[in-house]
């Protein structure tokens, strides 16, 4: 499916090193995904190089961004993609550091099935949950209990804020994938990352391609997030923080 040198050569330039078998696993994950796509809608990039550049190295530069802010992500640390979707940013990160516990949250049905499938057959062990954010971040299983919640979605900063960081222990991280140009974003997100307990700890800019650039943004948990929130999605989008 994908050339394993070209994504050990690229993931090199980033400071990555990517075993053979790494490799092979990252190859059946992209059968897995191109597989899966013949029969619901899990991505436009099916190419091999995209599918490298796009899906697999852009996921892989939270980790890249942790390391270079000193941001403390200890071993066998636990985290969560909300709004997991295909598997971006955790497949790759878990791939890559396979001592990471992680959750996927997704609202769709569907796609759990596959996030599930690929799970079972690459060994990764995660916990798959069907639920919409703002139930997972009230879950008592689930509420402040991560090292790390991660997202790669559209939605605005302000937003994506309040859905993740009812997810993160104080002292741990949110690490949001947004597009490159985010600065507008971010500020007028302030005002709710500081009343959901949070701090904008870094924005790292990456240029992978023409095509891929993308802001890594990391919000620290520096304190509890207030009982109300997450609220639904009704009232987010009623009175934004």
């Amino acid at each position: 499916m994908i050339d394993k040198k070209f994504l050990q050569e690229q993931a090199a330039k980033q400071g990555f090193s990517i075993s053979d078998a790494m490799a092979a696993d990252f190859d059946q994950y992209a059968e897995l995904l191109i597989d899966w796509n013949t029969r619901m809608n899990l991505t436009a990039i099916t190419d091999p190089v995209g599918i490298v550049i796009k899906h697999f190295m852009d996921s892989l530069l939270l980790l890249d961004a942790l390391q270079k802010n000193a941001c403390s992500f200890p071993a066998a640390a636990k985290l969560i993609d909300v709004g997991a979707g295909a598997g971006f940013p955790s497949v790759p990160v878990r791939l890559y550091r396979p001592d990471l516990q992680i959750t996927q949250l997704d609202s769709l049905q569907k796609r759990v099935v596959f996030l599930q499938a690929v799970s079972d057959q690459l060994g990764l062990s995660a916990q798959v949950l069907h639920m919409r954010a703002e139930e997972g971040g009230k879950h008592p299983d689930l509420r402040e209990k991560f090292d790390l919640a991660t997202a790669r979605a559209v939605a605005n900063l302000r937003e994506l804020s309040e859905y993740c960081l009812p997810f993160v222990k104080p002292g741990g991280y949110f690490v949001a994938l947004k597009g490159y140009d985010v600065e507008e974003e971010l500020a007028q997100a302030e005002a709710a990352i500081r009343i959901l307990g949070g701090q904008v700890q870094s924005v790292s800019k990456y240029t992978l391609s023409s095509e891929a650039r993308r802001s890594i943004v990391i919000l620290q948990k520096i304190s509890q997030t207030p009982p109300k929130y997450p609220r639904i999605p009704a009232k987010i989008a009623k009175n934004p923080l």
